[in-house]
C-alpha cells in the first residue's frame, strides 16, 4: 500500500487551478459557517431588495454580454475576419458557460466552439480564430491589471489596515509588474518579441504590417476596460439594490480584487473565493456580514448567473452531444449551490414545527449537516461529470439521493427536493454519456488511507480534548463531547461552537480540520480518478502476436506492432490482432487490424470498441491508409490526413537526369574524398555496433531530440545486432551515418528504420544512404522501397477545418520547418506519395489528442 501511495504521489493528476479553487470554496462556507446567526438575516436582505435597481442591473448584464461580443468582434477584425456580433454574442455565452467546468476556466475555454464562427468565413481561418480568442483573452488579464495598480497604490498611499494581507498584496504587485515588463518587452521588441516571432513570424509580421490591427487593438482595450467598469458598476448597483449606502471607492476596489482572485484561481469560475473575498472587503468599510453577503449575491446575480443561465439558451438553440454533457453538469453545479444556501438561510418556522413532531432535533440537526456536505460535493462533481466519468456520475446519482432526502428531513424543504428529483431524471436519461471508469486500485489506496487518516486524527482528537486543560476552549470535556467534536471538526461541521482561548487551542482544531480536508479530499479524488486498466502479456501472447503479423501483416509498420512498448487485442469472434498504447482516456492504435481479409477487419473494429467503452478509453488509429477509410467511416468516425508515405518505384528509379544532378555531385563529390558505403549482414560484430552507437548518441545531441517509438524504433545494440546495417566510412573505417533495414511486411517492398549521421558528417551523407540502399534492394529483388512518413505533408486545400489548420501549421509556422524538410528530402528520390490519416470519435477528442500521442511517442 505504501508503495501505491508513493506512485501516487509522484505522478499527481489534478490541476492547480482545481486544488485552488476548491481550497477557496471550502474557505469560503468555513467563513460563511462561522458567522452564524448573523447570516439568518441574508434572505431578508435579499427580499426586500429594490425592484428598480434590481432591473437595472439586469439590464446592465445585457449590455455586459453586448461588450463581450463586441470584444470578440474587434479581435477577429484585428485578425482580418468579420464576424457578425449575433455570432459573438453566442461564442461568448457558450465559452462563457463551458468555463465553470474547466481546468484554467476562460483561458481554456477560449478553444472550444470555433467551428461556427469558422462557417461564416473563409478558408483556412481556424488559426486566425485561435489567435484573435487569444487577443481577447490576453486583453481581458491586461485590463484588469491596468484597473489593479491605481487601487492597489491608493492602499498602500492610505496605508489602511487589511490585517494579514500584506504579503497578498505584494504577490499581486510582483505579477502586475513581472506582466508589465513583458508587455513592454513585445512592444519594444525585446526577448519576448523575438521569442514570439520565433515560434510565429508570419501571424506576427502580418499582423503588424496591416493597417487596421493596431486600431482593432486599441478596440479590443477599449472595449476590455469598458467591461471591468460595468462590473464595478454591478457592484455599487448591488449596495443600491440592498438598500445600502453606496460607495465608488468601495465598489472598485472590491471588483478588482475579487476579479484577481477570479484570475488566480479560475476553476468553477471563482465560485466562493469571490464571494468570500468581497464579503470581506465590505465587513471592512463598515457592511454587516448579512449585509455584505448580501450584496456580494446580488452582485453576483448579475455577473455571473444571469450570463450562465443566457449561456444554457445559447446550447438549447443548437442541439448535440456537447448539451447531453454540459447540462447535467451544470444541473448538478445549481443543486450544490441550492443546498448550500438553504442550509445558510433560515428555515420557515411553520415547516420547523411540523417536522419536530415526527423527527427529533437531533435528526434535524444532523439532516442540515448532510445537506451542507452534499452541496459541497455536488459543486465539486460537476467539474468531473462533464468528462464523461462512470464513477462521477454514479456519485452524483448518490449526492442527489441524499439530497432530496436530506432536504425533507431538516425543514420540509420540498422545492429543493424537487430539484434534486429533476437532476436524477437527467442523470439518468443522459447516462450513456458516462463511460470513463475509475481507477478501482487508487480507490481502494485511497479509502484506506483515508480510514488510516480518520482513525489516527480521531484518536489524537478524543484524547486531546478528553486531556486538555479547561483554559483552553473554557470546557471540561467528558469522553462522549470529546467524540463528538472530533469528529464534528474532522468533516468542518463543529465551527461555531468551540471557541479557543488560546493559540495551542487554536492550533489543535486546525489539525483536525486540516487533516480532514485532506482525507475527504483524497477520498474525493480517488473515486473520480478515471479509470486507468493494467494490461500484461508473456511470452506466449507476443509469439502469437508475431505468427499473425507473417501471416497477415501488410505493413512496413506491422514489425513494430510487437515492440516491448505494445498492449496487444486478439479478436475473439475472429482471428486477428489490434497493437496500441494507452495515454489518458485514449487507446492509440498502431495502424489497422491485421488479420485475413475485410470482414474480419470490420469485425475486430467492433470489437475494439466494445472493449474500449468497457474500459472507458476512447480509440484513434493512427497511420490508417487511404482505402481503408471507408470501413472507418462505416462505424461512425472521422478522419484527419496527417501526412504522406513515400513509395519508391526501384524499376524506374534512376540517379541520371537533370533533376538528379545535384546528388550526382554530391556523391561524387563523397566518392572523391574516400567517403564510401559498406553493407554490414548480421550478426553484427560489437566493434561495429560501438561505432554506430556513437553515431546515434551524437546525432540525439546534435539535433536536441529524444529517442521516438511507437511507429519506429530507438537504438537497441540486441536489434540491430540482429538487422542489415549500412554505412558512410572513410578510408579509416570511421562511421560518419548508418541506417537500419527492418522487416518490411508488404509484398515486394523494403524499408528502414534509423537514418542517422554525425554532427562533422559532410553533406551527402543521408542521400549516400539511401542510394546504397535502393542498390541493395535492386540486387534482393525489391520492387518498392518504403522511405517512410513525411508529417503534415498532402494536404491540398483541407476538407474540414482541422486539416485547414493543419495545412497553415506546415506551410506557415516556423517550428515545423523541419517536417519541410523531411518531405524535400524524400522528394529527391522520385517516390509515389500516399496519404496517411488518424481516425478519431468526435472533434472534441482533438484537443487532448495531441498530448496523448506525444506521450506515446516518448519510450
Amino acid at each position: 500500500m505504501i508503495k501505491q501511495l508513493k506512485s501516487l504521489l509522484i505522478k499527481p493528476k489534478l490541476y492547480l487551478s482545481e486544488i485552488t479553487g476548491v481550497l477557496l470554496l471550502i474557505l469560503a462556507i468555513y467563513f460563511i459557517k462561522s458567522q452564524g446567526e448573523e447570516l439568518k438575516n441574508v434572505g431578508s436582505y435579499i427580499r426586500a431588495g429594490n425592484p428598480f435597481w434590481i432591473t437595472s442591473g439586469v439590464i446592465l448584464s445585457v449590455a455586459y454580454i453586448i461588450l463581450q461580443a463586441l470584444m470578440y468582434q474587434a479581435s477577429f477584425k484585428a485578425v482580418q475576419l468579420n464576424i457578425k456580433l449575433w455570432d459573438c454574442i453566442i461564442l461568448f455565452l457558450k465559452r462563457n458557460f463551458i468555463s465553470i467546468f474547466l481546468p484554467g476556466g476562460s483561458i481554456t475555454s477560449l478553444a472550444f466552439f470555433t467551428k461556427d464562427i469558422q462557417k461564416e468565413t473563409a478558408e483556412d481561418n481556424r488559426t486566425k480564430i485561435h489567435f484573435a480568442s487569444t487577443i481577447y483573452g490576453f486583453t481581458g488579464i491586461v485590463s484588469i491589471i491596468i484597473l489593479a495598480i491605481p487601487v492597489l497604490i491608493y492602499l498602500a498611499i492610505k496605508g489602511e489596515n487589511w490585517q494579514k494581507a500584506n504579503q497578498a498584496a505584494a504577490i499581486l504587485v510582483f505579477f502586475i509588474v513581472l506582466i508589465l515588463y513583458l508587455l513592454i518587452s513585445f512592444f519594444k521588441k525585446g526577448w519576448v518579441f523575438r521569442l514570439i516571432n520565433r515560434f510565429v513570424p508570419h501571424i506576427n509580421t502580418g499582423l503588424r504590417s496591416h493597417p487596421a490591427f493596431k486600431w482593432q487593438f486599441i478596440r479590443v482595450n477599449v472595449y476590455a476596460l469598458l467591461i471591468d467598469l460595468v462590473g464595478v458598476a454591478h457592484l455599487y448597483i448591488a449596495m443600491l439594490a440592498m438598500g445600502h449606502e453606496a460607495s465608488w471607492k468601495v465598489s472598485l476596489i472590491g471588483y478588482v480584487v475579487a476579479t484577481l482572485l477570479l484570475v488566480i484561481s479560475p476553476f468553477l469560475r471563482g465560485v466562493g473565493a469571490i464571494e468570500f473575498s468581497l464579503t470581506v472587503i465590505l465587513r471592512h468599510y463598515g457592511y454587516t456580514t448579512s449585509e455584505a453577503l448580501a450584496i456580494t449575491l446580488v452582485y453576483r446575480l448579475f455577473e455571473f448567473w444571469l450570463p450562465v443561465l443566457a449561456g444554457i439558451g445559447s446550447f438549447i438553440l443548437r442541439k448535440g452531444n456537447m448539451v447531453l454533457r454540459v447540462v447535467p453538469a451544470f444541473l448538478l453545479f445549481v443543486l450544490g449551490m441550492i443546498n448550500i444556501i438553504s442550509v445558510l438561510t433560515p428555515s420557515l418556522g411553520y415547516r420547523i414545527r411540523l417536522l419536530r413532531s415526527i423527527l427529533t432535533a437531533d435528526t434535524i440537526h444532523a439532516s442540515n449537516y448532510l445537506v451542507f456536505i452534499v452541496g459541497l460535493l455536488l459543486v465539486i462533481t460537476s467539474a468531473f461529470l462533464i468528462r464523461g466519468l462512470k464513477n462521477a456520475w454514479r456519485f452524483a446519482i448518490l449526492l442527489c439521493s441524499l439530497s432530496l432526502i436530506g432536504n425533507i428531513t431538516k425543514a420540509i424543504d420540498y422545492e429543493e427536493s424537487i430539484v434534486a428529483l429533476v437532476v436524477i431524471m437527467v442523470l439518468w436519461i443522459t447516462r450513456k454519456q458516462y463511460y470513463i471508469k475509475h481507477d478501482k486500485r487508487l480507490q481502494v489506496v485511497g479509502i484506506e488511507t483515508s480510514l488510516l487518516i480518520l482513525a489516527g486524527v480521531t484518536i489524537y482528537g478524543i484524547t486531546g480534548f478528553y486531556f486538555l486543560d479547561k483554559k483552553h476552549f473554557g470546557i471540561d470535556f467528558n469522553l462522549s463531547d470529546s467524540i463528538e467534536h472530533t469528529l464534528f471538526n474532522f468533516v468542518l461541521l463543529d465551527i461555531s461552537t468551540l471557541k479557543p482561548l488560546t493559540r495551542f487551542a487554536a492550533a489543535f482544531l486546525d489539525t483536525i480540520r486540516i487533516s480532514g480536508i485532506l482525507s475527504l479530499g483524497f477520498i474525493l479524488y480517488s473515486l473520480l480518478k478515471p479509470y486507468f486498466i493494467s494490461v500484461e502479456h508473456n511470452e506466449e501472447d507476443f509469439s502469437r502476436a508475431n505468427q499473425l503479423i507473417r501471416e497477415y501483416g501488410t505493413s512496413p509498420v506491422d514489425y513494430f506492432k510487437t515492440y516491448d512498448d505494445k498492449l496487444l487485442y486478439f479478436g475473439n469472434r475472429r482471428e486477428g490482432l489490434i497493437s496500441y498504447k494507452m495515454a489518458g482516456s485514449f487507446a492509440i492504435v498502431l495502424e489497422e487490424p491485421v488479420c485475413k481479409d475485410r470482414n474480419d477487419k470490420i469485425i475486430l473494429l467492433e470489437e475494439f470498441d466494445e472493449f474500449c467503452i468497457e474500459s472507458g478509453l476512447r480509440p484513434v488509429y493512427y497511420r490508417v491508409e487511404e482505402n481503408s477509410l471507408e470501413l472507418f467511416e462505416a462505424i461512425g468516425k472521422k478522419s484527419l490526413i496527417i501526412g504522406q508515405e513515400a513509395i519508391v518505384d526501384l524499376e524506374t528509379f534512376s540517379l541520371e537526369g537533370k533533376d538528379k544532378k545535384s546528388m550526382r555531385n554530391g556523391l561524387n563529390s563523397l566518392q572523391k574524398k574516400g567517403y564510401k558505403a559498406k553493407i554490414y549482414h548480421p550478426p553484427i560484430k560489437d566493434g561495429i555496433l560501438q561505432k554506430l552507437k556513437y553515431v546515434s548518441n551524437d546525432w540525439l545531441k546534435s539535433t536536441n531530440r529524444e529517442e521516438i517509438v511507437f511507429t519506429q524504433g530507438m537504438f537497441s545494440w540486441d536489434k540491430l545486432k540482429q538487422q542489415t546495417v549500412i554505412t558512410v566510412e572513410n578510408d579509416d573505417e570511421q562511421v560518419f551515418g548508418f541506417l537500419n533495414i527492418i522487416p518490411d511486411f508488404a509484398p515486394g517492398e523494403a524499408t528502414y528504420d534509423l537514418i542517422r549521421k554525425v554532427e562533422e558528417a559532410p553533406g551527402g551523407v543521408n542521400d549516400a544512404l539511401i542510394v546504397a540502399l535502393i542498390e541493395y534492394c535492386k540486387s534482393q529483388n525489391y520492387r518498392y522501397l518504403n522511405l517512410g512518413l513525411a508529417p503534415l505533408s498532402g494536404i491540398d486545400q483541407g476538407k474540414d477545418l482541422p486539416e485547414k489548420t493543419l495545412k497553415f501549421v506546415y506551410e506557415k509556422l516556423q517550428q515545423f520547418r523541419h517536417y519541410r524538410g523531411l518531405r524535400d528530402f524524400k522528394e529527391k528520390f522520385g517516390p509515389v506519395w500516399h496519404n496517411k490519416y488518424l481516425i478519431y470519435q468526435h472533434h472534441y477528442d482533438l484537443i487532448s489528442l495531441p498530448k496523448a500521442l506525444n506521450k506515446v511517442m516518448k519510450p
